[in-house]
């Protein structure tokens, strides 16, 4: 069960807002919400940190825009991290959430890292 807990926002050269929303005591995994709007290199350096910092972390997307600047952002995210030998994985399921008191149907992606020395 998620607890919504403090909201924090990430400006990204003025024309995106990333939302990390923190989940509940014991499971660490920060949400990372992108829109159509965000930069793909903003989400990738959010990407990247919460990755390094933490180990895993969850992309949430509604619409296709959305869910294509995610994917921009993780391919762009493995360029940064691979100097670090670390590569990336990406789990896609589908998630049923409320956006202003309407049910919507959105893509959250669990982003974790596999060890580029054990292929």
């Amino acid at each position: 069960m998620r607890v919504e807990e403090p909201v924090r926002a990430i400006e990204a050269n003025n024309a995106a807002h990333i939302a990390a929303t923190f989940t509940a005591p014991g499971a660490a995994v920060e949400v990372l919400k992108v829109s159509s709007h965000s930069s793909p290199n903003s989400v990738a350096g959010a990407l990247a940190g919460v990755i390094r910092e933490q180990g895993a972390c969850e992309i949430q997307t509604v619409g296709a825009g959305a869910l294509n600047q995610a994917v921009k952002a993780v391919a762009i995210a493995r360029g940064f991290l691979a100097p670090s030998g670390i590569d990336l994985v990406c789990v896609p399921a589908f998630a049923d959430i409320v956006i202003d008191g309407e049910q919507r149907t959105a893509i959250r992606m669990l982003i974790e890292p596999r060890d580029m020395h054990d292929r």
